[in-house]
């Protein structure tokens, strides 16, 4: 009995060893890879700004870098966050990254680290409309060997067979960052269904009136799903 408790000591210790460091070395490439991305995002900016001026000085271009694992970059009237997940995760089972023979064939592939993209109204930070909605567009994730896929929408989503023919690079992120503001841009505010909006509350007509914060979102009222476009 007490030789097969040192063996179920020891595999546990090994495993722990194992997922620990694997576990490691995913945080340290997403952090990384984040790290380069707020590089990205301030040069950027900078280059969009210096573009655009002599034009309308009411368009904002700007970046900012909101602490450790999250940046933002306004653009005119939308923002984006790109906020980075402090934890690893794994595929859930139904997920199609299965099928590719990359992660299949060696499941500790499927461990990643993960880069969120949300898109926000402007005016949400600016008027402190805390009740407004951001929607995700897109999330990178990186994995122990710095191989990366996108889910995302539209332009943002690359082919999950991809995954493992590619290590995460600059040229990589720049074209991430350039469609999600390129699908941003084509994302517009739509008018909200008139249903959704047709009883307000006293309290609710008092807080716009003093603080312009009714709840605002690009599809108030509508479905957002992940195969939108």
């Amino acid at each position: 009995m007490e030789n097969e408790s040192m063996g179920m000591r020891k595999h546990i210790l090994e495993k722990i060893e194992v997922k620990a460091n694997i576990e490691q070395a995913i945080f340290d490439n997403t952090f990384n890879v984040f790290l380069e991305l707020k590089d990205i995002l301030h040069e950027m900016s900078s280059e969009i700004d210096d573009a655009l001026e002599g034009r309308d000085k009411r368009i904002k271009i700007e970046y900012r870098d909101r602490g450790k694992f999250e940046a933002q970059l306004q653009i005119a009237a939308d923002t984006l966050i790109f906020s980075m997940h402090t934890n690893v995760f794994r595929f859930n089972r139904e997920h199609m990254i299965w099928q590719n023979s990359y992660v299949s064939n060696e499941h500790l592939n499927g461990y990643c680290g993960i880069i969120n993209i949300y898109n926000f109204l402007s005016d949400s930070f600016k008027y402190n409309r805390n009740a407004d909605e951001g929607y995700l567009i897109g999330r990178i994730f990186i994995n122990r060997e710095n191989h990366y896929c996108v889910e995302g929408k539209r332009q943002l989503h690359y082919k999950h067979n991809d995954f493992g023919s590619k290590t995460m690079d600059r040229e990589g992120l720049i074209n991430i960052v350039e469609m999600a503001i390129q699908y941003t841009l084509d994302f517009d505010l739509l008018v909200p269904q008139y249903d959704s909006i047709k009883i307000v509350s006293v309290d609710q007509l008092n807080t716009k009136i003093e603080n312009s914060k009714m709840q605002t979102g690009k599809r108030l009222g509508y479905k957002f799903n992940s195969d939108d476009i």
